[in-house]
């Protein structure tokens, strides 16, 4: 798979090819909906014999037209985005940089300036898609006005998960609940983030329950606080575990968010490691507990839901 970074204005890259059917979206967590629109496309593509391409974008439209109270947080930010558009077998990805002189184009010169630099046979996106400042005309209805026959135009339905709408944002709704059983579901695939194993104050380990101290990028969206069944890469290689994202109440109060994962079975340092987690499972949420005994005796009993949680797939 090929990726461009490009800044409008731009030019078509010469090594970039010569037509594509060209997938249209911001397409963050490639989620069922989205694999939909990837799935047309590459339908399109096949039939027509040209590459699959996708368009997307290097951040969020939302921080070039509102002020953000937080970062933004992604389902998956550009290297597992990519990995996904390469697991749906897209050929070349556009990732254009989402300026304010973008944001403010006519949909007329978004389609005369940048479709069109692209050289598409076909345009495919999902039926609430837009591209432009005024979203009454830059949408998916108004579209073949500004194409004028020059090239396909293709509308994709929502995609339903039990009469509601998979989209981006229901999804981050679902995982701030900690339902990642559901997200999983709407996704696709199981929901997977990033992080680098880093000194935490060694409470779990004096406990009989040793973690890794996860410290995760600030731009990847956590679950929310709870307890989770977790796999954990580390060096090539999964391991089952489970996973606490809270505040530690029951040692104090005041205490940072953090997450810990008690990794099943193992006993190496992997201070520094750079390691892979997919959120399997929603256990329980967090609690306080009436001293460290209690504690103790619920951490057992997660391991032993967690274990045959896996051992049940």
């Amino acid at each position: 798979m090929e990726t461009f970074d490009l800044r409008y204005p731009f030019t078509r890259p010469a090594a970039a090819p010569n037509s594509v059917v060209l997938a249209m979206g911001f397409f963050d967590g490639v989620h069922l909906g989205h694999q939909a629109v990837l799935a047309k496309a590459r339908e399109l593509a096949t039939a027509k014999g040209v590459p699959l391409a996708v368009m997307t974008y290097d951040h969020h439209p939302h921080i070039v037209f509102q002020k953000l109270p937080n970062q933004y947080q992604y389902l998956s930010p550009i290297k597992r985005q990519n990995e996904l558009f390469a697991a749906t077998g897209v050929d070349v990805v556009y990732r254009v940089s989402f300026t304010s002189k973008l944001a403010k184009l006519s949909p007329q010169a978004f389609v005369d300036e940048v479709l069109m630099t692209l050289h598409p046979l076909a345009v495919v996106a999902g039926f609430d898609h837009t591209y432009g400042g005024d979203v009454k005309v830059a949408n998916m209805e108004h579209l073949p006005e500004f194409v004028a026959g020059r090239f396909e135009v293709v509308s994709v339905p929502k995609a339903d998960f039990h009469h509601e709408k998979i989209g981006s944002r229901t999804i981050h709704e679902v995982l701030e609940a900690g339902n990642v059983d559901l997200a999983n579901e709407m996704l696709g695939y199981t929901y997977q983030t990033t992080g680098v194993i880093v000194h935490g104050e060694a409470l779990g380990r004096t406990l009989g329950f040793p973690t890794a101290n996860v410290l995760t990028p600030a731009d990847e969206k956590i679950p929310g606080v709870g307890v989770y069944g977790v796999r954990i890469k580390i060096a090539d290689k999964w391991y089952d575990g489970d996973a606490s994202v809270g505040y530690n109440q029951t040692i104090g109060e005041g205490r940072p968010k953090t997450l810990e994962i008690f990794i099943f079975d193992f006993h190496e340092e992997i201070y520094g490691e750079n390691v892979e987690v997919q959120w399997c499972h929603y256990v329980r949420g967090m609690e306080k507990f009436n001293g460290l005994e209690a504690l103790v005796d619920q951490l057992h009993q997660d391991e032993v839901d967690v274990r045959a949680f896996f051992a049940s797939k």
